[in-house]
């Protein structure tokens, strides 16, 4: 429980649109992720919001192959 508080609280960024998106993927797929996707998932979480964002949008593309799974479902978040 206490590491899904982190994750919330993580996922509250600068940009209302990237709080939206994050918020909606933790609550519908946070629980369902494997070791591997949650890392990739807490790396997605470190990169600077902008950064973020354009690669959710499009923009901008992931730096690793092992981001692009997490990537794809927050795009359908």
């Amino acid at each position: 429980m206490k590491e899904l508080e982190r994750v919330r609280w993580r996922c509250r960024r600068g940009l209302l649109e990237l709080d939206i998106v994050l918020g909606r993927f933790v609550e519908q797929r946070y629980a369902g992720l494997d070791e591997t996707q949650l890392i990739a998932f807490d790396e997605l979480l470190d990169m600077p919001d902008t950064v973020l964002w354009d690669m959710i949008t499009g923009r901008g593309a992931p730096p690793q192959e092992g981001l692009r799974t997490v990537l794809e479902w927050l795009k359908t978040a």
